[in-house]
């Protein structure tokens, strides 16, 4: 059974950063992103391009992970419940 991560164009990635430093005390993830898939190679290789620079790597994909934006409420439309005097019926 294989393992394998499979990751799409245009998908959203985090990037593991390993050489992150990080500081005694202090939590912070080592992951970076998001990027966007542009390529995916057949041999495992995944290019990705950061969304805040531009720049393209070309990394393993054992170093990527998918990218989950938070939730964005659809508009909705509200609706305002009256009870009536005296309690329910």
């Amino acid at each position: 059974m294989s393992s394998r991560k499979t990751f799409v164009l245009g998908q959203k990635v985090l990037l593991f950063h390993s050489r992150l430093k990080l500081f005694p005390g202090k939590l912070r993830s080592r992951w970076v992103g998001p990027f966007i898939v542009t390529n995916v190679f057949s041999h495992g290789a995944i290019e990705i391009k950061s969304e805040k620079t531009g720049k393209v790597l070309k990394v393993n994909g054992h170093r990527l992970k998918p990218f989950y934006e938070g939730f964005k409420p659809l508009d909705m439309e509200v609706f305002k419940v009256e009870v009536p005097k005296g309690g329910a019926p």
